[in-house]
């Protein structure tokens, strides 16, 4: 096992919550007619979509010609977007401030729309920490695409195989293997904890 240099942090549901069902909640109080929602109008796809840089005007547009009577619901979607990302998760934060402690080099690798990440930064200041981020939104690439691995790399001057990435999607975990880095899926804290010292880190 190579020794690890590089630690590439995943930020949702790694270092803060989203979940979409927190304002829609109130907005559609009825479970069924929320779940179909978003499934059928303001999907994972479509909001992905952002994720890879395209505007939520141009989002919203291309959703309210199609379902013209829900324009209220699909602009709450980004109204409402600061209730999704409710808290973060201080345990693993409590290993992200850790590691930078101990001088590892730290840096964040996100699926993230450019506007949300930079209010995601104002309200949760502990991800101006690492040493830098690349943001799928800003870079116009998406995991699990190769490229965007490949561009963190170069923007950061990362050894592949000295680099350990953490993500809570496993299609995101083998895409970062895929270009020879280590990776783990998150499943808690805890387990991160335990991978981390598996690889030497902690």
């Amino acid at each position: 096992m190579n020794e690890i240099r590089h630690i590439v942090f995943d930020i949702g549901k790694v270092l803060i919550h989203y979940d979409p069902n927190l304002p829609f909640r109130r907005l559609i109080p009825d479970d069924e007619e929320r779940a179909e929602f978003f499934a059928t109008i303001c999907t994972h796809e479509w909001n992905l979509e952002q994720d890879r840089g395209r505007t939520w005007e141009e989002a919203e547009a291309l959703l309210i010609a199609e379902h013209p009577e829900k324009e209220e619901l699909i602009r709450s979607f980004r109204r409402y977007w600061h209730e999704m990302v409710s808290h973060a998760y201080d345990d693993t934060v409590a290993i992200l401030e850790e590691l930078l402690e101990k001088g590892h080099d730290v840096t964040m690798l996100t699926n993230f729309a450019a506007d949300t990440f930079a209010e995601a930064k104002e309200k949760f200041p502990f991800l101006k920490k690492p040493r830098g981020v690349t943001v799928s939104g800003e870079v116009k690439l998406i995991k699990p695409d190769a490229a965007i691995y490949r561009l963190h790399t170069e923007t950061f001057g990362l050894e592949p195989s000295a680099t350990l990435f953490v993500d809570d999607s496993a299609a995101n975990v083998e895409g970062a293997k895929a270009v020879g880095w280590n990776a783990v899926l998150f499943t808690s804290a805890p387990a991160f904890r335990a991978d981390l010292q598996r690889y030497g880190v902690l």
